[in-house]
């Protein structure tokens, strides 16, 4: 029996890296799942790279109409859902106390967010009793980093969510928990290394933080991803998962 047999999953931000990593896995466990992104040619390749039970929705999170026809389109296809996957977020680079700009400030905390926040809200009268939510959160909000402090606070935001909502969702059956990656090898990190011409240097650097030596893959975070999916997961809410490779552990 397939772990998440017949259960249906939306996973915002999951066009790459390991919201596309889970999406593929998911469908393996057997559900069937709607993928979010802004980059529709992305989105395409997704589905090409899944094959079966899955389907696109164009659309960015910080903006609530997209939010809304985000919903709109999943709620046609299935009325109820069991897994809302809210994976979308942003880092946008490096600033240093005194060097922040608004722009910066409100280009993270309104993905990471103002995102976050109404895409579970969205989701939730479509949620099934015993569904879960999943939220993704970081290592950053429990360490300290420079020049990464409004990246670092957004997903400090998103951990106290899942601490709230479990509050929130009393009596539901609905489960929150936040799910804590470290350093990943995903397009979007390894691009932003490369543009910063010091590739090599900084991949050695983040190697170097990590207890085992090496980052971690987009797909040993999705296989967390399926167990807080799961019914395996039944007895966890608010709670946080790191997998982290021991960045934050030590």
């Amino acid at each position: 029996m397939r772990r998440l047999e017949g259960k249906v999953a939306v996973i915002t931000g999951g066009n790459s890296g390991i919201g596309l990593a889970t999406a593929k896995l998911f469908v393996e466990q057997g559900a069937y799942v709607f993928v979010t992104g802004r980059r529709q040619a992305e989105l395409d390749e997704a589905v090409a790279s899944i094959g079966e039970n899955v389907e696109v929705v164009q659309g960015d999170v910080s903006n609530m109409h997209d939010v809304d026809r985000i919903f709109e389109t999943v709620k046609a296809k299935n009325p109820q859902i069991d897994i809302m996957f809210a994976n979308a977020g942003l880092g946008a680079g490096r600033l240093a106390l005194g060097a922040i700009t608004e722009p910066h400030f409100d280009l993270i905390f309104n993905v990471t967010v103002k995102g976050t926040l109404f895409t579970v809200q969205k989701a939730l009268p479509l949620m099934r009793e015993g569904g879960s939510i999943i939220l993704t959160g970081a290592t950053t909000t429990v360490m300290g980093t420079p020049a990464f402090s409004v990246y670092s606070a957004s997903k400090a935001a998103v951990r106290n969510f899942a601490r709230s909502w479990a509050l929130d969702l009393k009596g539901t059956g609905i489960r929150v928990n936040v799910l804590s990656p470290g350093p990943t090898a995903t397009p979007g990190l390894l691009n932003a290394l490369e543009r910063t011409g010091k590739k090599d240097v900084m991949m050695a650097e983040f190697e170097k933080q990590v207890p085992l030596d090496r980052l971690g893959r987009p797909g040993e975070v999705a296989r967390m991803a399926v167990f807080l999916a799961s019914d395996e997961s039944s007895f966890m809410t608010g709670s946080e998962v790191f997998v982290d490779g021991g960045h934050a552990q030590t």
